[in-house]
């Protein structure tokens, strides 16, 4: 377990056992909630898992949506959720489920649940990784630091060692630190192409193992539980490019999901949705490209505040290393998220400084 893991889980179980956040919910939980997943899919055997956060299981869904409804909460597509928000009318506080990217997993694990439940949820398809032009840079890295004892991002760099499972994280960890803030998109794409190519990595093929094709996006659209949305067209951090490129890689992706199911995508998730990947412009771009609402991953519940900007909502993550329904009953009281916020204040300068 990582510090930051372990950190979490005693946050956690401290409000569990205090029961402060049953006290403060109705301050704290807001109108609503943004569930975000990306991967439905049976637990893995590796002990290294660096990605594993973005895995849940078919069970963990199952058992959440349940809860979910359990706890007064009526699931909503997500145009009708947004339609409340703004409106400032609820029946009732409402949930919406979302899945990232658009893997396989989703409709061959997740999709007889949500079926079986009657559970609307949306889908948001990178259009780009559908049709194998963009990469799975997180899973091809993962891959890659697993099959091998160590790993040269050059041929005449100094070597990271990949021996051990520790080492394995270490490694992972600081290559990922190095392509998602310190070079550019393009840079980065460019590096995992050099990395595949020195470890004779099948990274073409890493889409056709875990994405949908079209013909299972189009299906998915037919049902009536889904929306499919837009995820760009080549999940780039959107804050880190330049304003052209970033508005390519939204209409792109846009355009490219009507051509090929016949329906303009009208809400829309951001890659990699954090702070510095996202910015105030990208969501004046997505406005232009027509959409409705648009999701960051940004942690957080609903709140009426939020309907000035439905083109910046937060989400609720569903996080492999928290499958536990302890963990979802403290997300519904909102008091994880208004803490976070807090602690990030401060250690922000009381706001004075930029995070």
């Amino acid at each position: 377990m990582s510090a930051r893991e372990a950190f979490f889980r005693f946050g956690f179980n401290a409000l569990q056992a205090t029961g402060v956040s049953r006290a403060i919910a109705p301050l704290t939980q807001g109108c609503g909630a943004i569930f975000m997943m990306h991967h439905v899919c049976p637990p893995r055997t590796e002990a290294f898992q660096p990605n594993r956060h973005l895995e849940i299981t078919p069970e963990f869904l199952r058992q959440t949506v349940q809860q979910i409804r359990s706890s007064g909460y009526e699931i909503l597509p997500i145009g009708e959720a947004v339609d409340l928000l703004k409106a400032g009318y609820a029946r009732k506080r409402y949930a919406v489920l979302t899945l990232d990217d658009g893997y396989r997993d989703n409709i061959e694990h997740a999709l007889p649940i949500l079926q079986d439940l009657d559970a609307p949820f949306t889908v948001y398809v990178a259009s780009g990784l559908i049709d194998e032009t963009a990469e799975l840079w997180w899973i091809a890295l993962e891959e890659i630091i697993r099959e091998n004892a160590e790993i040269r991002l050059t041929d005449d760099g100094n070597p990271l060692p990949a021996r051990t499972v520790q080492e394995k994280k270490q490694c992972y960890a600081q290559v990922c630190r190095l392509l998602t803030l310190k070079v550019s998109e393009m840079e980065q794409r460019q590096i995992v192409r050099d990395l595949a190519k020195r470890y004779r990595y099948d990274l073409p093929g890493l889409s056709s193992r875990f994405m949908m094709s079209w013909d299972d996006v189009r299906a998915l659209g037919r049902q009536r539980l889904a929306t499919i949305g837009a995820h760009t067209q080549n999940h780039y951090a959107l804050a880190r490019l330049e304003t052209k490129d970033a508005r390519e890689d939204i209409v792109t992706g846009s355009d490219r999901l009507e051509q090929q199911t016949g329906v303009k995508p009208r809400h829309f998730a951001y890659p990699y949705g954090k702070a510095y990947a996202v910015s105030e412009r990208d969501a004046a771009l997505a406005g232009e490209a027509g959409f409705l609402s648009a999701v960051t991953t940004r942690p957080g519940v609903l709140q009426s505040a939020h309907a000035r900007q439905p083109l910046m909502l937060p989400r609720v993550s569903l996080n492999g290393c928290f499958q536990e329904r302890a963990v979802v009953a403290q997300y519904l009281t909102g008091v994880p998220f208004a803490a976070y916020r807090a602690v990030s204040w401060l250690r922000n300068g009381l706001g004075l400084r930029p995070a």
